[in-house]
């Protein structure tokens, strides 16, 4: 499957093909900024890799460090205020909403991993901060707002701050990162 069949697939807006391509910052940092930074990384051109992942986050919003490996079919919804951090790893097939940060905690060395991993099909919510070297599994759901600082487990739902579990998620997605029958006192 396509990324723009991808995002079609799991935007509740329905957009049409050239809505994806021509209007989703997420797109654009996946198939133009994202992959020539990371390329220019590889290649230890760093300084022109930096450079381009900057005019990739002014014209996007959206911020990914050259180094960041990201799997097939990443959906970052409403981009803006996003940040991917040097050594955070994402799997395939997940979904990113806005003001998201995938980073550090500010004790870690250079060539450390201080970043997460990010296992596939999970959705991370508005505005959630995913923070240290931690691991959240295949499926889980991190709501909006969450702080997750601590390992999640395959198929978890956390929410709150600091990010608590309330259940297991269905290995469909579930739009906005929350289980559909999940309480609104939650």
């Amino acid at each position: 499957m396509s990324l723009v069949a991808s995002i079609q697939k799991r935007d509740p807006a329905a957009p049409t093909y050239f809505e994806v391509v021509l209007g989703y910052a997420g797109f654009h940092s996946m198939v133009i900024f994202h992959p020539l930074a990371s390329c220019l990384w590889q290649m230890n051109l760093r300084a022109l890799a930096r450079f381009w992942a900057n005019i990739g986050r002014i014209v996007t919003g959206i911020e990914i460090h050259p180094a960041a490996q990201i799997g097939k079919n990443l959906f970052i919804d409403h981009g803006s205020g996003v940040v991917i951090g040097q050594t955070a790893i994402i799997g395939d097939d997940c979904t990113i909403y806005q003001g998201v940060t995938l980073g550090g905690k500010g004790n870690g060395l250079a060539g450390e991993k201080r970043h997460p991993t990010i296992g596939s099909n999970v959705t991370i919510g508005a505005y959630a901060q995913i923070l240290g070297p931690i691991t959240v599994g295949d499926y889980a759901r991190i709501g909006a707002n969450a702080v997750v600082t601590k390992n999640v487990e395959d198929h978890a739902t956390m929410v709150g701050n600091p990010a608590r579990y309330i259940g297991k998620s269905k290995e469909i997605p579930a739009p906005y990162g929350m289980p559909e029958e999940t309480a609104d006192e939650v």
